[in-house]
Order: structure tokens, then sequence, then C-alpha cells
């Protein structure tokens, strides 16, 4: 359906809302992705209903416009029938040309409900190092055409992934939006803070608030946004890339609209030699103008890194017009000029005193506006206020003039879906459970239940022959395309060396054993898997058992194993991360406690590439053991993490959404 030269990567707008979309076609972008106002990763921005997006669907097509539906939450095995109802209706009445997808059960389902289009794999899928393609490309169904790449990667390691993926599935690159400090798949920061988990579209961004480390206050962890812009050239080299994504499903219509327009621009500038330089500077003016945070490169330039993280400056979303002025009477002396129908944030989201306004007559450039703030609290003095969205008459009257079109196309009657999804029980196997007690470093003398160690050249070298085949040897949850050839051949050298007990913390890190022979291969708990769609799966790539995801609560722990093809396991208790980022602010400090708003610490430290987020108290689902042992878990796993000097862990009953369990998606 896409419209674009089938040599150049088409151009990847989001919309939260119906204005948002209008604003991309209005923008001629080559496709649209947005989200249902369920299964999305997105949750918290307005999204569709179907009715609505069958009507804008057909009005995209009509102009040879893609449409992507993000598919893209952990789903629980309850919400399966749910969701096969959904795709069910999208193919009948919609007809996206693709979902993209987190939750590798929707593959089946898809199938199931009949669904013609293209799989994405979502960047939350975490697909990271090349290898991986390989796997997804002989294991996975035909149907997974393209896999959207984490944003940490840098230009030789996107040309590595690039050069993997000649065969298929192609791939999607990040170019402009937010971007999130932890590793996309590997954040539980705002599940296990509040139950809001970020896997399921409901983060709450815990990372965007200031943390205390010794006297400072600082956002330590709030990104500022990706911008690629004229360095997005560069990825015309690397012809598996067929998509440039812009991210921001919760920005405004003139936010989708300035960037759909200038990479339009940048890629035509990249690709014809004749272009007008004038061409990139209104790109980059455009790009100056979108509403968005402050920019970063990131780690594109592997020879010059940027650090997303930047505590010496702001990080809200909106372009900073200046500071409040006035007292209790406040008012605001803008940088430009305001137009009737802006929309004005005062200060930041977690700040007393936050508020928004609505202008509602011109001001020109150094002009005085008095605001009238939406919260009835008064802000703190001199709070910075930014312009959030922006509705200027022309690009209102783009919009009025899609919608003219849309409101030519008949109301689409959307009947109830007649899919079905049985989940089956099935006998709870029988037999002797095994406790794992799984460290960072390996020790001499470990007492009590079957070691269990983090994989590493240093483990391995330490043990003798015997430790090593009766060990259970754990994956690390992110692999990155330069540390591919050093697990490679790591594997390899421990099974050589007797190893036969494995924990694979991505479905893809069973590209490593393919010619392992018989090997006791288990998924990891960040394999994020929460249904027995996902773990009917894993059994058919080769895996003997799975640890669930530990964001569950009680009902789907306890119904699980008996709906599942493969014996279970569950951390039961120990040190979980908030997440893993391969980013740290310049002026963080590894190993040193640090406090949230609400004096809850946490540390963070740094193994290989990656920096661990861990907070001062465990999951501990103790004593729940003889439950979850009656429900069917043969697997129990306790995690070791070295603490800091002088840190000590708070007792807390740790049981996160164990009691409250996930919202349905």
């Amino acid at each position: 359906m896409q419209k674009e030269n089938n040599s150049l990567p088409a151009i990847l707008a989001p919309a939260g809302n119906r204005a948002s979309f209008l604003a991309a076609l209005a923008a001629g972008a080559d496709a649209v992705y947005c989200g249902l106002k369920q299964f999305s990763a997105r949750m918290e921005a307005k999204n569709f209903s179907s009715e609505e997006l069958a009507q804008l669907t057909k009005r995209a097509h009509d102009q040879k416009t893609s449409v992507y539906v993000a598919f893209n939450a952990m789903l629980r095995a309850p919400e399966l029938e749910a969701a096969g109802q959904m795709i069910e209706s999208l193919q009948k009445h919609v007809k996206p040309d693709a979902l993209i997808i987190q939750d590798t059960a929707l593959i089946p389902l898809a199938k199931q409900a009949g669904f013609s289009g293209e799989i994405h794999l979502s960047t939350l899928a975490n697909v990271s190092f090349p290898a991986a393609l390989d796997f997804i490309r002989k294991k996975l169904p035909a149907q997974v055409t393209r896999v959207v790449i984490p944003r940490e990667l840098n230009i030789d390691e996107i040309k590595e992934m690039g050069q993997k993926a000649a065969g298929g599935p192609e791939l999607e690159v990040f170019i402009h939006g937010a971007l999130c400090y932890g590793v996309s798949g590997r954040c539980y920061w705002s599940s296990y803070l509040g139950g809001k988990s970020g896997l399921q579209g409901r983060c709450v961004q815990p990372c965007r608030r200031r943390y205390s480390l010794g006297k400072h206050v600082r956002r330590y962890f709030s990104c500022q946004d990706l911008s690629l812009d004229v360095l997005a050239k560069v990825l015309l080299s690397v012809p598996a890339i067929r998509a440039w994504k812009i991210e921001g499903r919760k920005k405004s219509p003139h936010y989708v609209f300035y960037t759909v327009k200038a990479y339009q621009m940048l890629r035509e500038y990249a690709t014809d030699p004749q272009a007008d330089s004038q061409i990139k500077k209104d790109a980059l003016s455009l790009l100056s103008q979108a509403l968005g945070r402050s920019s970063t490169h990131y780690f594109f330039l592997p020879q010059r890194p940027q650090n997303p993280v930047n505590t010496a400056g702001q990080t809200g979303s909106g372009l900073l017009l200046g500071s409040l002025k006035g007292g209790k009477q406040p008012y605001i002396t803008p940088r430009l000029e305001l137009l009737p129908g802006d929309m004005l944030r005062i200060g930041y989201e977690d700040e007393k005193g936050h508020s928004l306004c609505k202008i509602s007559r011109y001001v020109p450039k150094g002009g005085k506006y008095r605001l009238q703030l939406t919260s009835g609290r008064l802000p703190a003095p001199r709070a910075p206020v930014f312009l959030t969205d922006r509705r200027e008459k022309a690009l209102q009257e783009m919009i009025a003039e899609q919608e003219e079109k849309c409101s030519r196309i008949p109301e689409i009657p959307i009947p109830p879906p007649h899919f079905s999804f049985p989940l089956h029980s099935r006998k709870i196997r029988d037999g002797k459970s095994t406790e794992l007690s799984l460290f960072r470093h390996y020790r001499k003398k470990q007492s009590g239940a079957v070691s269990a160690l983090w994989l590493s050249p240093e483990n391995v070298q330490q043990m003798p022959s015997k430790a090593i085949a009766e060990t259970w040897w754990w994956l690390p949850p992110v692999i990155w395309p330069k540390d591919e050839a050093v697990w490679a051949e790591l594997t390899e050298s421990v099974m050589g060396s007797g190893a036969q007990h494995f924990v694979l913390n991505m479905p893809w890190q069973m590209a490593f054993f393919q010619n392992a022979g018989k090997k006791n291969l288990w998924a990891g708990p960040f394999c994020n898997i929460a249904n027995p769609l996902s773990l009917q799966l894993l059994k058919d790539a080769g895996f003997a058992g799975a640890v669930l995801s530990p964001e569950l609560g009680r009902e789907d722990y306890l119904h699980l194993p008996s709906q599942s093809p493969l014996p279970l396991g569950i951390v039961l208790a120990g040190n979980w991360p908030l997440c893993v980022s391969r980013a740290l602010a310049g002026d963080m400090e590894t190993e040193t406690p640090f406090s949230s708003p609400k004096q809850e610490q946490a540390w963070v430290k740094q193994y290989g590439a990656d920096y661990w987020v861990y907070p001062e108290w465990q999951v501990d689902f103790s004593g729940k053991e003889e439950e979850l042992r009656s429900a069917g878990y043969r697997l129990f796993v306790r995690i070791h993490e070295p603490l800091p000097k002088g840190m000590k862990l708070k007792q807390r009953p740790g049981l996160w959404n164990w009691n409250i369990g996930l919202p349905g998606v």
C-alpha cells in the first residue's frame, strides 16, 4: 500500500488521536501507525475505536498510505480471546496493512483470527543482535516480515543488523522522538513502583522524575529526544532498512506534521545531488519548531556518542517560551508569538503548581499574556513555560480538508466478532521441583539450592569441570551486535566443558544453540512470558521450560501451569532490576545510593556495556511457595545481587503485583 519509491525507506508517522492521524495524511506520510483502545503499548494516548479506525484507514488507503496497528502489549492468558476477537474485527472491517507486536502469542493468534497483513516485531521484543534475525527468519512464520530494532544501536551496529537481514526480515529504525532510559522490553520501573506496567503501555515515567544523589537533586534518568536529522541520510546505505520511524503517539498534530515534512525534505536532500542546501535548512527549522524536547543524536555515531541524559538542561516536552513572572498574577512574555488555541504547560508534571493554559488571543513575541491556570494552584516562581501544542490556521485547514474527505466515507458498522479461544486445562506435571540460587559471581562454597550463575568468561574460568556441568548458566537480558561473537564463542565453550543447563533471557538467544543437541534450555524471566500461546511457541523452538514474567498477579500465576505446554518456573525472591540501560548520566555515580521523591532508595551497577538499576528491596514470594508448588511450578529461583558498600536492603513485603494483579489491556 506504500506510495514511496521502493528504493527509499518509508517515513512512518505516529497518530494517537484523530487530528494527528489526519495531520499525518496531510503531510503525505508513507505510513501511519496507531493503536486501539486496548492492547497498545501507549494506553495513555487517546487511541482509536474500531469504527473510527475503519474510516480513517479507508481514507489513508485512498491516498496509498499504509496503516499499521500497534498491538504491542504483553498479553495475559485471559486476554487472548479478546485480542483474537479484535484482530478478527480488524481483518474484516479495518484491513490494516500490518500489526506491530511485542508478544509472540499474537503470531499464531493472528493466523487463527484470519489476519492477512504483515506482522512487525516491536522494539519491545528486543531483537538486538544480528543472529536473532536468522532465528526469526528460520523459526517464525513468514508473516513476520519486519523488525523494529532498538534505538540504542549505532550506525555500525545497524549495518551489521542490515547485513544479516539481507534475506529478511526487513528493518525499521527510529529516527526521531522520545527516548526511554531503559532498553525497550527491559524496563520494569513503573510496574515495580506502582503496578503500571510499561510492557502493557501504562508507564507513568518514573525515570522523568527528580532524584537525590548526595546533596544534588536532578533528573538523572530523564532523556532528551532522539533526532537524527541530517544523519538520517547515512541510513540510506543500509538497503534492509525499509522505514524511518517517528516516535510520538502522545504528541500533537503540529508535531506529527512538522516532523513528517522535515524528514521528507531530508530524504529528498540526501538522495538528490542537485538539491538546494536551503531544503536542509528548512527541514532543520521545522524540527526546531516541532515542540519536542531538546534533542540528541544518542549513540548513532560510534566515534561521537552523545549521552541522552543532560542533567544541566531541561527535558520537558515542548518548546521553552520563557519563565513565569508576576507573582500572584502570573504572566509570560513569550520568546515567540502565540496563537489562539496554543496550549502551554507551566512547570513540570511532577512539581507542585504544574498547570496547563490554553491561549485565547494572539500574543506578539515579547508581549504580555496573563495566564488562566487550569489547576487553580499557583506555580512556583519563575517556573518554566513550554508550548506543547499549536493549531496554526494553515494546518487546521489541511486537517479540515482531510476530515471533509473522511466524511464522504460511509460509516462502517462493526458487528460483534465470532472468534473464540478456549483455554484448555492440562494435567499438572508430577516430579520434583528444583530450587536455583542465582549469583553474579562464582563462589567456591555455595550450599543449599542448585547453583546458577550469570554466564561470563570469569565465572567459567574459575569453575571446576564438574561444577560447570551442574550449574544453570544464565544469559543476559540484552546482547548488542558488537558482543554477539563473544556470546556465541562463550556458549560454545561452556557447552564443550560439559554445561547442560541454560536460561536464555531473549527467545532469540536460541540462535546460539542450534547445534547444541539435547541441552536443558529454559526461557528466562526477561522473556516476559505471560500466556500459553507464547509458551507453545517456545516449546516449538526447542525450549524445555520457561520462567514466567515477574510482573504477574496471583490469579495469573496460579492458573498458568494448568494451561502451559511447558514446565514453569518463577522468580521466588531476590534482587530484580528496575531497568537495564545502555546509558548513564555523566554525574550519576555507580554503586552509590540515590533516592526518589518518596525516599525510595536505589543504586546503579554496571555490567559490561549496560547499567542495571536496582531498588533497595527485593521481590519476595517466599510466603507463597507452597501455593505455587501446588499450582504446578517446578523451578524456583532466588536471585542474589552483591550490594554496594554500606547499602542495606529495606524489609518490605516484596509482593510486586501479586495482590493487585495487572489491569486488563
